[in-house]
């Protein structure tokens, strides 16, 4: 174990028999490595101790010790052995192992140096080979862990969690698989049981690294990288890199059953893998231009019979033998303008922005087949007119696109059509967000995302724009909850904007107006008396909390000279002796008690000059609304006029219970009459529900 991290290295070192600690030489998020020295046999070692808030989870000592167990058992040439196990005198676990100090392969360039790759490559698979058989998949086959020693000799390291066969996933306590997402296979990302080929995926990963010098997929955090393990399609390596795609295709192969079955067959595979090509008919116009360039004027002429000859024959169409002949011929033409000189070398001759019309150059640029990134190009064309954004695997603008991008960056319509599949996507994304379909919305701004980031263009305007256009069908689904009086769909609505990681300080606006959305029994608030909203089935109300108060109805009274309706008690006759009313019912009252006396007439002329007055249109509640309102309370009980009538209508109806009668809920009466018992509130339409 090697790499220096002094992020401990202030830490007291722990005291071990036997052995003279030196330094911190590397830190995990369970263990801290040490460089020591063994005493009785004077070498030095590499010690790794558990931390010790690693101790207080029980999952994290059995991984520890497992470790300890399952290398202790491995035995070979490029695996890193355990000298001793045991613990400290504070009782931490520790192991002993040898020192390494020649780095992790994420520390070397390999780029341009395919045999150093096979070699490595070879040596893991040679290691796996070995642990697979013997039930062991190491489950965490990464740069970090593939170490040297001072031969210059990879060996894997750090089987810290590896697993039996057998013993199925292993999933943390916070429900993250364990493993570096950065190498790990799908179904190993999504906790699923892994075997064997989960290490070979991690091997093909390491591969592209060597490769290409960086990761085939890039993410700003490790769920975003798991997430493009998952669905993502394979990456196009670059050109020049070709000749190993089929062995990149099949190590990453999103399901197992489509990788190499085993390390053996892998290892086969990398023995059919040709040699290093150097671009066919392509990297021969390449070479060729730079070649032209330097030659002399005289040797032109020679050059161009020498192409119109090789065309004529044929030849040059057939690859590198003729681009072969080609450069001798060109090399031989230079040489002998050289000599016609007397062996002076000529200066190179200036750039061109393009070739001369009827020259060599031309002729042979002319002769070259489209691009990789142009034929890419054309076929995401064909998928974004078809509809095939990111569906289906294998044939899918995303796809297409990112292998354009792969096989030239820089060409020169690739930008342009990036930027009109993030806005595709957007307009997906906006469309099934309109239609509530968050789950596809969200995988369409991420499938964007992605492929902004992935493409250089995570600051570009198409991303900003997808960003803001699906902000404005947020905002829009917020008004609609806000006019529905649905605080949970709009909480929802941007909770999901959230995950799709839409602005924050706009989301938090939009938080704030979602909020103040009133739950059933909550106040409305707006212009209009105090009401509260009244939410159940079909029935969505504005509904004053207690009935009209005496105060109240007297302002209508006086403002209207409404004369008040005779009064009776409730099964008696009309009293013509001391006439009741409103003003008098026959008992004391209060200003802010509910006005009884009034009859169904008077409460919908009230209803009436309020809503003239506030601009609302207010209304008595149906006998079924009526049981939804909120208990009116109050020491003593009243029933309350409703809309609905009895009989032919003559009659209008009062529901509930009243201090002079417990047993009735809803009775018809006369509508020109006030009672002493019967009061009225009012309530407003808000929509349907």
């Amino acid at each position: 174990m090697t790499q220096d991290n002094p992020s401990r290295i202030d830490e007291p070192m722990p005291e071990i028999r036997g052995y003279r600690l030196a330094r911190v030489v590397g830190a995990g998020g369970m263990s801290t490595i040490y460089l020591g020295e063994q005493l009785s046999l004077g070498r030095e070692v590499a010690i790794k101790v558990m931390l010790p808030e690693a101790l207080s989870d029980e999952v994290s000592r059995r991984r520890f010790e497992n470790e300890a167990r399952t290398i202790a058992r491995l035995d070979h040439p490029n695996i890193v052995g355990i000298h001793d196990v045991g613990r400290t005198t504070e009782g931490l676990p520790y192991y002993a192992m040898p020192y390494l100090p020649r780095g992790h392969l994420g520390q070397r360039d390999l780029r341009g140096n395919e045999d150093a790759v096979r070699g490595i490559l070879r040596s893991l698979l040679s290691a796996l080979q070995y642990a697979h058989a013997r039930g062991v998949v190491h489950r965490d086959v990464k740069a970090e862990n593939v170490l040297f020693d001072d031969s210059g000799r990879p060996l894997l390291a750090d089987f810290g969690i590896a697993l039996r066969r057998g013993y199925g996933s292993r999933v943390t306590t916070a429900g993250l698989a364990v493993g570096s997402t950065a190498y790990m296979p799908p179904e190993q990302a999504r906790g699923e049981g892994v075997d064997a080929r989960a290490d070979l995926y991690s091997v093909g990963v390491l591969a592209w690294e060597m490769l290409v010098g960086s990761l085939p997929y890039n993410a700003a955090d490790a769920l975003s990288m798991a997430v493009m393990h998952v669905q993502d399609p394979i990456p196009r390596l670059p050109p020049a890199l070709r000749h190993w795609q089929p062995f990149i295709d099949r190590a990453l192969a999103k399901a197992p059953g489509r990788r190499f079955a085993d390390a053996t067959q892998m290892l086969e595979a990398l023995e059919h893998i040709p040699a290093r090509r150097h671009g066919g008919l392509r990297g021969a116009v390449t070479g060729l231009g730079e070649r032209l360039r330097r030659l002399p004027a005289p040797a032109w002429a020679g050059v161009g019979l020498v192409a119109v000859a090789a065309i004529a024959a044929g030849t040059w169409l057939h690859g590198r033998d003729g681009a072969s002949a080609f450069y001798r011929a060109a090399d031989d033409a230079g040489r002998a303008g050289e000599a016609d000189r007397g062996g002076s070398a000529s200066p190179p001759l200036a750039p061109r922005s393009a070739p001369l019309p009827g020259s060599p150059e031309d002729a042979m640029l002319r002769a070259a087949p489209a691009s990789d990134a142009e034929r890419w190009l054309v076929t995401a064309e064909r998928q974004m007119r078809a509809g095939r954004l990111s569906a289906p695997a294998g044939d899918n603008a995303y796809t297409s696109l990112l292998n354009a991008w792969q096989a030239d960056a820089g060409h020169l319509r690739l930008g342009p059509a990036i930027d009109a599949l993030i806005a595709a996507l957007g307009a997906r994304a906006e469309r099934a967000f309109a239609r509530g379909e968050t789950d596809e919305a969200r995988t369409a701004v991420m499938q964007a995302s992605q492929l902004a980031s992935r493409t250089s263009r995570a600051d570009g305007d198409a991303l900003r724009a997808l960003m803001a256009g699906v902000g404005k069908v947020v905002s829009a689904r917020v008004d609609r909850a806000t006019t529905d009086y649905d605080r949970a769909d709009a909480l929802d609505a941007i909770e999901a904007a959230r995950r799709m990681g839409l602005d924050a300080p706009a989301l938090a606006k939009l938080e704030r107006r979602a909020r103040a959305i009133p739950l059933p029994g909550e106040r409305l608030g707006g212009k209009g008396v105090d009401m509260v909203l009244v939410q159940q089935g079909g029935i969505r109300l504005g509904a004053m909390r207690r009935p009209v108060s005496r105060d109240e109805f007297a302002a209508f009274a006086d403002a209207t000279g409404r004369a008040p309706a005779r009064c009776r008690e409730r099964a008696s006759l009309l009293r013509v002796v001391a006439p009741r009313n409103w003003r008098n019912p026959g008992f004391e009252q209060k200003g802010g008690d509910p006005a009884v006396c009034v009859s169904w007439d008077d409460a919908r002329a009230y209803a009436q000059w309020l809503g003239q007055r506030d601009g609302i249109a207010y209304r008595l509640a149906t006998s079924t609304e009526w049981t939804r309102l909120p208990a009116a309370g109050g020491s003593r009980r009243i029933a309350e006029w409703n809309v609905d009538c009895s009989g032919s209508c003559e009659q209008r109806v009062a529901s509930g219970t009243s201090w002079r009668d417990e047993s009735a809920t809803t009775d018809g009466r006369e509508a020109d009459r006030g009672f002493d018992d019967v009061g009225f509130r009012l309530v407003r339409d808000l929509g349907g529900g």
